[in-house]
Formats: C-alpha cells, structure tokens, sequence
C-alpha cells in the first residue's frame, strides 16, 4: 500500500447537484405520488438510474409508448421534451397530461417552431439519439441536422454548400459542451452569410462546465457524480479530464474501486440529474474510505467546503427533505430576514426596470414556466399569478399568450428568474385607484372581511376600506349578507403615503339605481312583465325590485285564496314573476299583479266543474241555515239546510259534522256574486223514486200472475 499524505482538501462544486428544470420536474412527481395519484413518465424523467428506481418502487411507470397511457393516469413528460407529434397522441389517450418539460428546453421548441419551414433547415449542436434532440426534432418545420462537433458541422456545409448563402436556423442541446458551442459558432459567423445562431445552452449547464474546468485545474483529481447515460454528466467529465484524473460514479459504492493515495486536493461535481442525497452519500462513503486510509481531512475550509463531514452537513440542510433537492447554500436566519425586508422594500418602490413582459410557454402543478426575452428560465408560482385564490391560469391563459410581471427574485447559478403577475396587478391597480380618487372610476372587487365599522373589499390585490354607512343601498342592511360577494365602488379617498384607500359601494348603487329608474320610466307601460326579486314584506303587501326600481305588490294580489300576511305566500330574495297593474308617474308609484289568471279557482270552476257536476266536498263550516264545503281549493259551495237531507231537519249539526266528506251535485253558480249552490238531497230523491217506480211495477207483475192463474 502506497503512503498517504496526511493532509487532504476536498471541494464541492457550488453547482453541483439538480438544475432549476430537473428539481420541478422531480418535486413534480414525486408530490403527485404523495397525493395517491396514479402516476406515470413517458420516458425516464432524468438520466438517473437511481431516481428511477425509487420512483418505480413508489409506483411510477415508465412508458415507451404514448399508447401505453391509461386514461386514468397522470403521465408526466420527461424534463427533456418530447416532440409535437408525441404529445399529441398522448394527449388523445385520455390521460392527464403533465408537461415537465425544462422550460430552456421549451424555449427551443418555439425557437425551431417559429424560425424553420421548408426552405430554412435547422441545424442542432447535440447527439441525435438523445431524447432532447429527438423532441427539438419533432418541432422543426422542415428539413433538420445535427452535429456532435465542429469537424461535424464542417461536413454538413461541405454537403450542402447552399447553407453558406441560405437562410438557416442553428440552435443547441441545453447540456451541449460550452467549448465545442463556440467553436461551431464561429465557423458558423464565418462561413454562413444568412445563418441565425441562437445559443441555446442552459445558463445551469455553462456556469456548471465552467466552475468544473477551474476546479479541475487545482484538483488532484475529480469524482464526477451523475448517470453514465446522462449528457451533462459526461460533459463534466471530459472538461475535466483534460486536466486532472477524473471519475465518473453513479453510486456511492463506486469508490472503492479509486485509489486516492496520490492526492492531496480532490474535487467533486454533480450533474444536473443528481439528487443532494447521492451527494451525500458519495461524500460520507469518501469519509469512511480516507478514514481507513488513515488520512485525516483538514479543517477550517467551511467557505471551500473542504470538510467532508461539514459538506455532508450542508447537503444535509439544503436537501430539506427526503425527496432530491438542489445542493445550495443555507442562508442565515438574519440572510432571509434580510432578504425578505428588502423584497418588500423594493415592492413599496417599484420601478419600470423592474417589469417585464412575459411569453406564456407551459403549465405544471406548480408554476407557469413563461419566456421573458432572456437566457434565464421564468416562472411565476401559483400563489403569485392571482389575488383570487379560485382564479384558475390553464383556464385563463393559454400558450403565446403575453402578460405583465415583475421580477421578484434572479438566481444566476440556477438561470432562473421568480416572477409574479399578483403583486404586478397590485401594482398596477394601486396606481388606477390613485388616479381615481378625483375621478367617477368603478371598480370590480370581492368583499373579504368584515371589520370594524365596514368592510374590506380586494381589487387586483389591493384592500379597499368601505364605511358600513356606504357599503350598502340603506343603513338597515346587514354587511354579513356582503361577505365574499362581487361588488363595485368608487374611491372616495386616498393616503398616498399610508398606501390606504377608502371606497364607496352605495355611490354606484345610487347611480345605478338612478339611471335604472330613468330607463323604466321612459318605457313603463300597464301590462309589462317582468322577473323581480322580493325585497321586503309589509302587512299589506310586498315590496319587489323589478330591476332598478320598486313596485309593491297588494296582499290581494298575492294569491286568489285569502291570506293573513304576504309570508304566507313569498319570502324575501323570492325571484317571481310579475306585471304592471297601475303606474302612478307622479308619485312614481308602481302596482303589480302576481297572481295568474290561469290559476283563478272560478275560471277553473266555470272549465271543469258546470252546474250538474257531482263532486266530493268536505264540510269546512256549520250555520244555521246550512253548511258549507269546499268545492275546490278557494272556493267554497253552500249546502242549504233544505238540501241536506230528503226530510226536514232542526239543524244542519243533526246530520253533518265539519270535516265530513259527502257527495254533492253543483245545483247552481252565479259568477257575479261568486257564489255556488250544492245539494246532497238532490242525489237522495232520484234513488227514492226509482225505488218507488221498481215497487209498483212488481206489484203490477204479481196481479198480472195472479189473474193468469
């Protein structure tokens, strides 16, 4: 066995570890695993075996085929993208799609989408045979080629000697190696006269080769700790190679197999695709092996990240969890307060350098991935694109679509910008509110608390104060009934420097109400119909909003039966239909109808009940002189005390009771007075004399016999 130095550095890559679009689409599914949703990914997700694996063990399939997506699925598209063609026969399965594609992936389907047709060829700086290139394939309009290095691309122009003049579009795979990009490029500026060069190398990916390359440049050796089958990993590895020994490990139990006796400084780099707690463990096993090499670590590098023990820490803390999380610094409580005070300090004072416009370019559980014009990936969380919690974006926007934002945080290593459309709106909308203090603007807003002395209502994100005096059409109006409605008001008052406004909900109601009256009365007629809301009730009748103005309804009017009081009939907030009765123009005074002509009790007894009816009537009331029963609902029908029975009787009481329920013949009804006569003794004297005539003529029969004898 070799002697060992005693002394050994060991340096963690600032960015090494998971990239901004490989994290989102990892966080992605594995939360989607949690919810119980049944999950799977068209392809692998990332170039990391044991990613996959774990996820397989939890119930993630992967798919080959779009034909293999179950219509009760969730399929998630890798990070690397598919093409156009792929997505569209997934989607015609019935799955729920969920796009993860890299948003700087995204970015170069629009790019070759837009900038290809049958006469512009693309030509693409990557592997064919890689699923990146494959789906940036799928989006080019017409002919498309690749190459893996210059000597490559110098074969394509001598093939195609028309590309030196032609209009061409040249874009590259995301993890394409920085050095070969630039040497392409220049021969591409060189020798093609009307070539569009987008460079298309993720920012994570350039800044990830470059910082591998110095370290590389100090380091006795490099561990590069990544998928063999991964692009950026195998990238790493050949930046660094050039210029120290270098070590391509998947899992931690790789090292074993590398001698580190002949080093004093080792360096260690993470692709894109792999999660902090492969890091770790690649960092503890190295601890374990340099422990029995008895090699002893030097201390006191905290800012290099020297100390294995004190880098496996720091993995630690920034993983977060057990799911794969980016290897970041951990900021201090005082950094994040910090932090946080001169965020919402930089709100209170925005400027216009701070908005940007924004190119909506996908969806995801989380976030909406948008292009703002630069290298840097955008995205807007969901809790920033809306002050309306129920407010949905995949409903309201749609792919192209250009909306207004501000920046809220840049991360240069990771080559993302955090946006927010909520706070922009905020923005926005305080400065019309500004504006409108002097001015009759209405604004839309929802009414969310209810607080002392009035109530607050939310307008594009900002909070309105509105007196309980001025938050309704009268004082007697419960707030209560305003919560989470959808209300208008004007501004009455602004605190510029408090940044408080005072609205007033009753100032549109007024005006609405107003010019509401003006237009019914310009065409108000006797006979108009109309669908009203019931406001109040009244001993005497009830009072109906017909849109804008009131009308009252007499109690007479509400039903064709009597009734004690209007609540017998309706309730407030009722929608009814009514008509115009009178109109007093003067007094502004309106009289409807309620009741229906159809459902008059006496025209349905002049249809369906003529005199000569026999019905079945219950006794609801005694008299004297007789007994009434009910006819038909609101009618009822006198039986005098002489039609009651075939004989004469004291009282109505000796023969009937209230309740009773006997059959009647309608003997007469006068339409005018609204009276109805009936009669139980007409049914009882027929059967008497038939009884009579079927006696005698048995008699007749038998004397007829007897004289035949």
């Amino acid at each position: 066995m070799n002697c060992l130095k005693k002394v050994m550095k060991i340096e963690v890559a600032k960015t090494a570890g998971f990239c901004f679009g490989v994290n989102r689409a990892v966080e992605m599914t594995y939360g989607l695993v949690d919810s119980g949703e049944k999950v799977a990914t068209f392809g692998p997700l990332i170039h990391n075996p044991i990613v996959i694996e774990d996820l397989e063990s939890r119930g993630v399939k992967v798919l080959d085929e779009p034909s293999q997506a179950q219509a009760d699925s969730i399929v998630i598209v890798r990070t690397h993208g598919v093409s156009k063609s792929v997505l569209d026969d997934l989607e015609s399965t019935g799955a729920k799609i969920c796009d993860a594609t890299c948003p700087f992936v995204k970015k170069i389907h629009k790019i070759v989408s837009e900038n290809s047709s049958e006469d512009i060829p693309v030509l693409i700086a990557g592997d064919s045979g890689h699923p990146e290139v494959i789906g940036i394939m799928g989006y080019c309009v017409g002919k498309c080629y690749t190459f893996r290095n210059s000597d490559e691309l110098k074969k394509i122009l001598e093939e195609h000697p028309e590309f030196l003049k032609k209009k061409i579009t040249v874009v590259s795979q995301t993890t394409f190696s920085v050095k070969e990009w630039a040497e392409s490029s220049k021969i591409i500026k060189l020798l093609c006269t009307n070539a569009n060069v987008f460079d298309t190398i993720c920012n994570a990916t350039q800044d990830r080769q470059s910082e591998a390359t110095e370290l590389s440049k100090r380091a006795d050796m490099m561990i590069i700790i990544g998928g063999q089958t991964s692009s950026n990993t195998a990238k790493l590895k050949a930046v660094c190679e050039k210029n120290c020994k270098t070590y391509l490990v998947e899992r931690a139990s790789e090292l074993k197999n590398i001698d580190f006796s002949d080093c004093s400084f080792v360096g260690v780099t993470a692709g894109a695709s792999t999660p902090a707690r492969i890091i770790k463990e690649v960092l503890c096993n190295m601890s374990e092996i340099l422990n029995e090499q008895s090699i002893e670590l030097e201390e006191g590098v905290a800012e290099q990240k020297t100390d294995v023990a004190e880098d496996a820490a720091a993995v630690e803390l920034a993983e977060g969890a057990p799911s794969a999380q980016p290897v970041e610094e951990v900021p201090s409580n005082s950094d994040e307060q910090d932090f946080s005070e001169a965020l919402e300090e930089s709100l209170k004072s925005m400027s216009t350098d701070q908005k940007v416009k924004g190119i909506v370019m996908g969806f995801s559980p989380t976030e909406i991935q948008v292009d703002i014009g630069r290298k840097h990936a955008g995205y807007i969380p969901m809790d920033e694109y809306s002050a309306d919690p129920a407010a949905d974006p995949k409903k309201e926007l749609k792919i192209g679509d250009e909306i207004d934002l501000i920046i809220m945080k840049t991360n240069d290593v990771e080559g993302t910008v955090m946006l927010s459309k909520r706070r922009c709106d905020a923005m926005k909308a305080w400065s019309d509110i500004v504006d409108a203090a002097d001015s009759d603007k209405v604004f839309d807003g929802v009414v969310t608390d209810i607080v002392k002395g009035g109530v607050i209502a939310v307008t594009n994100g900002v909070r309105v104060f509105i007196p309980g005096s001025l938050a309704t059409a009268s004082r007697n109006e419960p707030l209560d009934d305003l919560l989470r409605k959808n209300v208008q008001f004007r501004i009455i008052e602004v605190n510029r420097f408090k940044r408080r406004a005072v609205g007033s909900i009753r100032a549109v109601l007024k005006d609405s109400r107003k010019a509401a009256e003006e237009a019914f009365w310009a065409q108000a007629e006797v006979g108009q119909k109309y669908s009203g809301t019931v406001k109040s009730l009244t001993a005497y009748g009830a009072f109906v909003d017909i849109g804008g103005v009131d009308g009252m309804a007499h109690i007479s009017e509400l039903s064709w039966k009597r009734i004690k009081h209007p609540s017998e009939v309706l309730n407030v907030g009722d929608e009814i239909d009514v008509y115009i009765k009178a109109l007093d123009t003067e007094k502004k005074k309106i009289s409807l109808g309620y009741r229906k002509d159809e459902d008059n009790p006496w025209e349905i007894l002049r249809k369906n009940y003529p005199e000569g009816t026999v019905i079945e009537a219950e006794v609801v009331s005694l008299t004297d002189f007789g007994a009434f029963a009910k006819v038909i609902p609101g009618i009822d029908g006198l039986i005098h005390i002489s039609q009651i029975a075939d004989r004469r009787i004291e009282k109505p009481a000796d023969v009937l009771k209230v309740g009773d329920k006997v059959q009647v013949k309608v003997i007469g009804i006068d339409f005018d007075k609204k009276r109805v006569s009936l009669s139980i003794r007409a049914l009882i004297e027929p059967v008497a004399e038939e009884a009579a005539e079927e006696a005698v003529e048995e008699v007749a029969e038998e004397a007829t016999e007897e004289a035949a004898e």
